[in-house]
């Protein structure tokens, strides 16, 4: 058992390093254009256009790359854990973390209620309208943390490649 996931570390460390950087690609273009664009939208439309964005997130497709990185990080944890002295263990560590932290756990507690109290509301509402304003502002707060955390946990991940390829880090 111990040989098998030893064989799988190089597939598991692409895997973490590959997901974590396209998840920060997807948090990045919303951080840097959608959620600007969706801003410039009068409340109605732009309410409607995220209800239907955090309908259709859900989807095999996002949720493999969101969570793959994070399953592969865990087991490169406890690879890493179980074996210290490998080259990279340390980067293994802090990139499972900063993913799990920074990534899936700002999604949970910061971007998630925002999007449920906003699959609630009315686009056209009184309510509505307040709400657009505060959710465009702290879902992009949020979304920024978890664009930098994936990106950092994705550089992690690569740079475990450098020091299992013995170049320097």
């Amino acid at each position: 058992m111990m040989q098998t996931m030893q064989n799988l570390r190089l597939p598991l460390i692409l895997c973490a390093a590959i997901g974590c950087a396209l998840t920060a690609g997807i948090f990045f273009a919303f951080s840097t254009f959608v959620m600007q664009a969706l801003a410039l939208q009068p409340p109605e439309p732009g309410i409607a256009a995220m209800q239907s964005i955090n309908i259709t997130v859900i989807n095999p497709w996002f949720m493999t790359a969101f969570f793959g990185p994070a399953l592969a990080g865990i087991v490169l944890t406890i690879l890493a854990l179980q074996q210290w002295e490998q080259p990279g263990s340390i980067y293994w560590l802090a990139g499972t973390l900063l993913y799990l932290l920074g990534t899936i756990g700002v999604t949970i507690a910061g971007n998630i209620p925002l999007n449920d109290a906003l699959a609630i509301v009315s686009p056209n509402s009184a309510e509505g309208m307040m709400l657009w304003a505060k959710y465009l502002n702290d879902w992009t707060f949020w979304n920024h943390v978890r664009t930098v955390a994936a990106f950092l946990a994705a550089g992690m991940f690569t740079i475990s490649l450098c020091n299992r390829a013995g170049l320097p880090t």
